[in-house]
Protein backbone atom coordinates (compact mmCIF):
# COMPACT_ATOMS: atom_id res chain seq x y z
CA UNK A 1 0.00 0.00 0.00
CA UNK A 2 1.03 3.75 -0.98
CA UNK A 3 0.95 6.76 1.01
CA UNK A 4 -0.95 10.30 -0.19
CA UNK A 5 2.80 11.53 -0.68
CA UNK A 6 4.16 8.13 -2.41
CA UNK A 7 5.81 6.17 0.68
CA UNK A 8 4.88 3.04 1.45
CA UNK A 9 3.19 1.52 4.31
CA UNK A 10 6.07 -0.40 5.78
CA UNK A 11 4.63 -1.93 9.23
CA UNK A 12 7.32 -4.85 9.21
CA UNK A 13 10.31 -4.92 9.44
CA UNK A 14 13.01 -7.35 9.34
CA UNK A 15 16.63 -7.32 9.66
CA UNK A 16 19.97 -9.81 8.90
CA UNK A 17 23.03 -9.48 10.12
CA UNK A 18 23.85 -8.55 13.65
CA UNK A 19 27.41 -7.73 13.95
CA UNK A 20 29.13 -4.98 15.10
CA UNK A 21 27.00 -2.69 12.58
CA UNK A 22 24.15 -4.27 12.44
CA UNK A 23 23.38 -4.76 15.96
CA UNK A 24 23.23 -1.16 15.86
CA UNK A 25 21.28 -0.35 12.95
CA UNK A 26 18.37 -2.57 14.13
CA UNK A 27 18.82 -1.29 17.59
CA UNK A 28 17.87 2.32 16.62
CA UNK A 29 15.32 1.46 13.93
CA UNK A 30 13.20 -0.54 16.88
CA UNK A 31 13.79 2.30 18.86
CA UNK A 32 12.75 5.02 16.68
CA UNK A 33 10.81 3.66 13.96
CA UNK A 34 7.82 2.51 16.36
CA UNK A 35 7.37 -0.33 13.79
CA UNK A 36 8.31 -3.64 14.83
CA UNK A 37 11.75 -5.50 13.77
CA UNK A 38 12.43 -9.20 13.23
CA UNK A 39 16.28 -10.19 13.05
CA UNK A 40 18.58 -13.16 11.94
CA UNK A 41 21.67 -13.76 12.11
CA UNK A 42 23.66 -17.05 11.59
CA UNK A 43 24.79 -17.69 14.93
CA UNK A 44 23.13 -18.45 17.34
CA UNK A 45 25.03 -16.62 20.39
CA UNK A 46 24.15 -13.56 18.55
CA UNK A 47 20.43 -14.08 17.74
CA UNK A 48 20.23 -14.78 21.87
CA UNK A 49 21.05 -10.82 22.38
CA UNK A 50 18.25 -9.33 19.75
CA UNK A 51 16.29 -9.16 23.07
CA UNK A 52 18.82 -6.38 24.06
CA UNK A 53 17.91 -4.58 20.68
CA UNK A 54 14.07 -4.24 21.29
CA UNK A 55 13.90 -7.45 18.67
CA UNK A 56 11.98 -10.44 17.51
CA UNK A 57 14.39 -13.06 16.62
CA UNK A 58 13.16 -14.68 13.00
CA UNK A 59 12.72 -18.77 13.73
CA UNK A 60 14.68 -18.72 10.50
CA UNK A 61 15.86 -17.03 6.95
CA UNK A 62 12.65 -17.94 5.52
CA UNK A 63 10.56 -16.94 8.48
CA UNK A 64 11.92 -13.12 8.46
CA UNK A 65 11.64 -12.61 4.57
CA UNK A 66 7.75 -14.28 4.32
CA UNK A 67 6.96 -12.02 7.25
CA UNK A 68 8.35 -8.62 6.67
CA UNK A 69 7.71 -5.51 4.27
CA UNK A 70 11.20 -4.42 4.54
CA UNK A 71 14.67 -6.16 4.63
CA UNK A 72 17.49 -4.82 5.92
CA UNK A 73 20.88 -6.41 5.47
CA UNK A 74 24.60 -4.81 6.52
CA UNK A 75 27.12 -8.13 6.15
CA UNK A 76 30.26 -8.11 5.71
CA UNK A 77 31.24 -8.57 1.96
CA UNK A 78 29.66 -8.44 -1.37
CA UNK A 79 30.25 -12.19 -1.40
CA UNK A 80 28.13 -12.79 1.58
CA UNK A 81 25.36 -10.46 -0.06
CA UNK A 82 25.20 -12.74 -3.03
CA UNK A 83 25.18 -16.56 -0.89
CA UNK A 84 22.33 -14.91 1.09
CA UNK A 85 20.03 -13.45 -1.84
CA UNK A 86 20.96 -16.76 -4.29
CA UNK A 87 20.22 -20.14 -4.16
CA UNK A 88 17.24 -22.50 -3.57
CA UNK A 89 16.98 -20.89 0.54
CA UNK A 90 18.27 -17.84 -0.80
CA UNK A 91 16.21 -14.27 -0.17
CA UNK A 92 15.38 -14.23 -3.48
CA UNK A 93 13.77 -17.64 -3.76
CA UNK A 94 11.50 -16.13 -1.13
CA UNK A 95 10.82 -12.47 -2.02
CA UNK A 96 7.31 -11.04 -3.24
CA UNK A 97 6.03 -8.42 -5.07
CA UNK A 98 5.63 -5.10 -3.43
CA UNK A 99 8.92 -5.94 -0.80
CA UNK A 100 12.19 -3.56 -0.43
CA UNK A 101 15.42 -4.68 0.09
CA UNK A 102 18.10 -2.83 1.62
CA UNK A 103 21.72 -3.59 1.41
CA UNK A 104 23.31 -1.49 3.97
CA UNK A 105 27.11 -3.28 3.74
CA UNK A 106 29.69 -2.13 0.97
CA UNK A 107 29.11 -4.43 -2.09
CA UNK A 108 30.34 -4.31 -5.87
CA UNK A 109 28.50 -1.72 -8.03
CA UNK A 110 28.14 -4.63 -10.81
CA UNK A 111 26.80 -7.21 -7.91
CA UNK A 112 24.38 -4.47 -6.67
CA UNK A 113 22.69 -3.80 -10.20
CA UNK A 114 22.74 -7.48 -11.17
CA UNK A 115 20.92 -8.44 -7.94
CA UNK A 116 18.38 -5.44 -7.78
CA UNK A 117 17.30 -6.38 -11.58
CA UNK A 118 16.62 -9.28 -9.82
CA UNK A 119 14.64 -8.32 -7.24
CA UNK A 120 12.64 -6.35 -9.65
CA UNK A 121 11.68 -9.38 -11.75
CA UNK A 122 9.79 -10.55 -8.51
CA UNK A 123 8.08 -7.30 -8.02
CA UNK A 124 10.55 -5.90 -5.39
CA UNK A 125 12.14 -2.83 -4.97
CA UNK A 126 16.43 -2.55 -4.11
CA UNK A 127 18.16 0.18 -2.71
CA UNK A 128 22.21 0.03 -2.15
CA UNK A 129 22.35 2.44 1.70
CA UNK A 130 26.44 1.63 2.37
CA UNK A 131 27.16 3.28 5.73
CA UNK A 132 29.84 4.97 6.93
CA UNK A 133 31.46 6.51 10.19
CA UNK A 134 32.32 3.47 12.27
CA UNK A 135 30.27 1.49 15.41
CA UNK A 136 30.44 3.82 17.69
CA UNK A 137 28.07 5.70 15.08
CA UNK A 138 26.30 2.89 14.81
CA UNK A 139 24.97 2.28 18.20
CA UNK A 140 24.45 5.76 18.47
CA UNK A 141 22.26 6.11 15.29
CA UNK A 142 24.34 9.00 13.84
CA UNK A 143 25.52 7.16 10.71
CA UNK A 144 26.26 8.69 7.15
CA UNK A 145 24.20 6.65 4.59
CA UNK A 146 24.50 6.84 1.02
CA UNK A 147 21.54 5.98 -0.89
CA UNK A 148 21.44 4.19 -4.57
CA UNK A 149 17.43 3.72 -5.28
CA UNK A 150 14.82 4.90 -7.66
CA UNK A 151 13.18 8.14 -5.50
CA UNK A 152 10.08 6.76 -4.99
CA UNK A 153 11.93 3.47 -3.04
CA UNK A 154 13.93 6.72 -1.51
CA UNK A 155 11.09 8.35 0.13
CA UNK A 156 9.61 4.96 0.86
CA UNK A 157 12.87 3.80 3.39
CA UNK A 158 13.79 7.23 4.52
CA UNK A 159 12.16 7.45 7.58
CA UNK A 160 13.78 4.28 8.26
CA UNK A 161 17.31 5.00 7.03
CA UNK A 162 16.85 8.41 9.12
CA UNK A 163 16.51 6.13 12.31
CA UNK A 164 20.10 4.69 12.00
CA UNK A 165 21.39 7.57 10.42
CA UNK A 166 21.97 11.78 10.54
CA UNK A 167 23.04 12.05 7.33
CA UNK A 168 21.03 10.49 4.53
CA UNK A 169 21.90 11.34 0.91
CA UNK A 170 20.12 10.06 -2.18
CA UNK A 171 23.02 9.48 -4.91
CA UNK A 172 20.90 8.53 -7.57
CA UNK A 173 19.60 5.72 -8.91
CA UNK A 174 21.10 1.99 -7.78
CA UNK A 175 24.43 1.11 -7.62
CA UNK A 176 25.16 4.76 -7.05
CA UNK A 177 25.20 4.74 -3.11
CA UNK A 178 27.61 2.37 -3.89
CA UNK A 179 29.99 4.06 -6.01
CA UNK A 180 29.92 7.21 -3.29
CA UNK A 181 31.11 4.74 -0.52
CA UNK A 182 33.21 2.97 -2.58
CA UNK A 183 35.34 6.40 -3.89
CA UNK A 184 35.34 7.59 -0.12
CA UNK A 185 37.04 5.13 1.34
CA UNK A 186 39.21 4.81 -1.60
CA UNK A 187 40.39 8.49 -1.12
CA UNK A 188 40.78 8.07 2.63
CA UNK A 189 42.59 5.10 2.52
CA UNK A 190 45.45 7.11 0.66
CA UNK A 191 45.13 9.70 2.71
CA UNK A 192 45.71 7.67 5.62
CA UNK A 193 48.99 5.66 3.96
CA UNK A 194 50.12 9.47 2.90
CA UNK A 195 50.03 10.09 6.76
CA UNK A 196 51.53 6.60 7.73
CA UNK A 197 54.77 7.49 5.44
CA UNK A 198 55.17 10.81 6.59
CA UNK A 199 55.08 9.69 10.34
CA UNK A 200 57.26 6.74 9.80
CA UNK A 201 60.02 8.89 7.74
CA UNK A 202 59.54 11.87 10.38
CA UNK A 203 60.38 9.12 13.25
CA UNK A 204 63.26 8.02 11.31
CA UNK A 205 64.84 11.37 11.03
CA UNK A 206 64.19 12.12 14.76
CA UNK A 207 61.42 14.35 15.20
CA UNK A 208 59.12 14.17 17.79
CA UNK A 209 55.67 12.79 17.17
CA UNK A 210 53.63 15.94 19.37
CA UNK A 211 55.98 18.40 16.73
CA UNK A 212 54.35 16.74 13.47
CA UNK A 213 51.14 16.45 14.72
CA UNK A 214 50.71 20.22 15.36
CA UNK A 215 52.43 21.11 12.39
CA UNK A 216 50.29 18.86 10.47
CA UNK A 217 47.50 19.90 12.35
CA UNK A 218 48.49 23.67 11.76
CA UNK A 219 49.19 23.10 7.95
CA UNK A 220 47.56 22.46 4.98
CA UNK A 221 47.50 18.79 5.35
CA UNK A 222 45.37 18.89 7.94
CA UNK A 223 42.35 16.45 7.25
CA UNK A 224 39.80 14.05 8.79
CA UNK A 225 41.89 11.41 8.21
CA UNK A 226 44.62 13.24 10.53
CA UNK A 227 42.54 13.69 12.96
CA UNK A 228 40.58 10.50 13.59
CA UNK A 229 42.79 8.18 11.83
CA UNK A 230 45.84 9.64 12.94
CA UNK A 231 45.24 11.42 16.12
CA UNK A 232 43.29 8.44 17.68
CA UNK A 233 45.38 5.75 16.33
CA UNK A 234 48.43 6.15 14.31
CA UNK A 235 50.21 8.38 16.56
CA UNK A 236 49.41 6.45 19.90
CA UNK A 237 49.50 3.12 17.77
CA UNK A 238 46.49 1.91 19.03
CA UNK A 239 44.67 -0.30 16.47
CA UNK A 240 42.23 -2.50 18.53
CA UNK A 241 40.13 -5.42 16.91
CA UNK A 242 36.61 -5.66 15.72
CA UNK A 243 36.37 -2.34 14.67
CA UNK A 244 37.08 -1.58 10.69
CA UNK A 245 39.67 -3.97 9.99
CA UNK A 246 42.55 -4.46 7.55
CA UNK A 247 40.93 -6.59 5.66
CA UNK A 248 37.65 -5.01 5.51
CA UNK A 249 39.85 -1.94 4.30
CA UNK A 250 41.32 -4.35 1.67
CA UNK A 251 38.04 -5.22 0.26
CA UNK A 252 36.59 -1.94 -0.14
CA UNK A 253 39.55 -0.88 -1.52
CA UNK A 254 39.75 -3.71 -4.34
CA UNK A 255 35.93 -2.43 -5.28
CA UNK A 256 37.58 0.78 -6.39
CA UNK A 257 40.06 -0.82 -8.22
CA UNK A 258 37.25 -3.38 -9.98
CA UNK A 259 34.98 -0.17 -10.69
CA UNK A 260 38.10 1.48 -12.55
CA UNK A 261 38.92 -1.14 -14.43
CA UNK A 262 35.17 -1.17 -15.80
CA UNK A 263 36.14 2.08 -16.51
CA UNK A 264 38.62 1.67 -18.21
CA UNK A 265 41.03 3.62 -15.28
CA UNK A 266 44.17 2.74 -14.01
CA UNK A 267 44.56 3.36 -10.41
CA UNK A 268 47.80 3.59 -9.53
CA UNK A 269 47.29 5.08 -5.94
CA UNK A 270 44.68 2.70 -5.01
CA UNK A 271 46.81 -0.19 -6.03
CA UNK A 272 49.59 1.00 -4.56
CA UNK A 273 47.24 1.26 -1.07
CA UNK A 274 46.00 -2.01 -2.16
CA UNK A 275 49.42 -3.76 -2.02
CA UNK A 276 50.34 -1.92 1.29
CA UNK A 277 47.20 -3.23 3.13
CA UNK A 278 47.86 -6.75 1.13
CA UNK A 279 51.52 -6.34 3.14
CA UNK A 280 49.62 -5.97 6.21
CA UNK A 281 47.76 -8.65 6.10
CA UNK A 282 50.75 -11.21 5.55
CA UNK A 283 52.43 -9.36 8.71
CA UNK A 284 49.37 -10.93 10.57
CA UNK A 285 47.54 -7.70 10.94
CA UNK A 286 44.29 -8.84 8.72
CA UNK A 287 42.02 -8.51 12.23
CA UNK A 288 43.29 -5.31 13.62
CA UNK A 289 42.23 -2.07 13.06
CA UNK A 290 43.26 -0.63 9.40
CA UNK A 291 45.35 2.16 10.23
CA UNK A 292 47.75 -0.76 11.13
CA UNK A 293 49.81 -0.53 8.34
CA UNK A 294 51.56 2.11 9.59
CA UNK A 295 53.51 -0.67 11.12
CA UNK A 296 54.80 -2.21 7.88
CA UNK A 297 56.05 0.85 6.01
CA UNK A 298 59.55 0.59 5.48
CA UNK A 299 60.20 -3.14 5.69
CA UNK A 300 61.62 -5.28 3.46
Amino acid sequence: MMTKDGGAQLSKIGFIGLGVMGSGIAKNIAAKSGRSVIVWDEHAETMARAANYNCTPASSLKNLVESVDVIGVCLPSGADLEALCNGASGVLARIRSGQIFIDFGTSPVKLTRELAARFVEHGAAYADAPIARGREAAQLGTLSITVGARPQTFDAIAPILNCAGTDVLHCGDVGCGQIVKIMNNMILVQNVVALAEGLATARAAGLRDDVLLKALQSGSADSYALRNHGMKAMWPEDFPKRAFSTRYALKDVGYAIDLGKDAGLDLTGAETSYALLQKAIDAGFDQDYWPVLLKVIGQN
